[in-house]
Formats: structure tokens, C-alpha cells, sequence
């Protein structure tokens, strides 16, 4: 049984911001998060879809 999570399509980037700022997404292929800077948030990636709510976003340290 293949228990790997689906892949991040890295083509979301072009389409996705940050719902803070409007700013463009790091993505941390690790981590399994979309990263923004300029909010210091990271959003989380689930099953290959990311989770854009900031209630759901972790604080960068």
C-alpha cells in the first residue's frame, strides 16, 4: 500500500498568493508548506492540496 502523500503541482505557484499580502509563495517541498515572507506565514500543503486559511497558517520564527 502506497502511503505517500499526492505530490504538489509546483504550476499552483503561478496562481496562488498569499491571502494576507498578495505576495508571491515560497514553496518548501520538506516541509510540505507554501511560504510567505512578507506575512511570515507558512500554509500548510494537505493530500497535495494547499490549505490557504490563515487560522490553518503556522507563524515563522
Amino acid at each position: 500500500m502506497d502511503t505517500a502523500a499526492p505530490a504538489f503541482d509546483r504550476r499552483m505557484l503561478e496562481a496562488l498568493v498569499c491571502p494576507r499580502t498578495q505576495a508571491v509563495l515560497e514553496y518548501d517541498a520538506a516541509a510540505q508548506e507554501l511560504i510567505s515572507r512578507a506575512a511570515n506565514l507558512a500554509f500548510p500543503i494537505r493530500n497535495g492540496i494547499p490549505v490557504m486559511l490563515e487560522d490553518e497558517a503556522r507563524i515563522l520564527e
